[in-house]
Parts: C-alpha cells; structure tokens; sequence
C-alpha cells in the first residue's frame, strides 16, 4: 500500500516537534523516500542512535515484509 510524504513528515514533526524535517518522495511510487531530521535532541547521539530515534518515529511502518516504507534514505544531526 502506498504512502505519502506528507504522513511519514506527520509522524516526524509529532517526534520531533522543534526540528526541522523534510520528506521527499525519490520514486513517485509512494515506497520511496529521503528524509532530513535536523533536532536538539540529536546531540550527544552517534548517527546508529540518531536513525533509530526517526525508526521508532514512524511507529513500524518500515517492519517485517509487509512493511508500507519500503526505503527511506536518512540525514539526522543536530543544529549547527
């Protein structure tokens, strides 16, 4: 089932409500996107912690094979 960009964006913006996130669509089929999470609550993290925190944010729908994101590219760090 496709998703939209608008609802992975959602689900980051209520994780990270003083961040900075950007959802891209790469492929157009609503399987495949980029996504950029830049949030205080990043610092101190190494980059493994950082996608794991955004992970937990999309509350499974990249689990198992039947998962709805098939492929989503991440950039996390915290704010310069």
């Amino acid at each position: 089932m496709a998703i939209e960009a608008q609802q992975i964006e959602t689900l980051l913006r209520e994780a990270f409500p003083q961040g900075k996130v950007k959802v891209t669509d790469m492929a157009g089929d609503g399987a495949h996107f980029a996504a950029e999470v830049v949030d205080e609550s990043f610092r101190g993290m190494n980059r493994v912690q950082q996608q794991r925190a955004v992970y937990a944010a999309l509350k499974g729908m990249m689990d198992g094979s039947q998962a709805d994101l098939h492929a989503l590219a991440l950039t996390t760090k915290a704010p310069d």
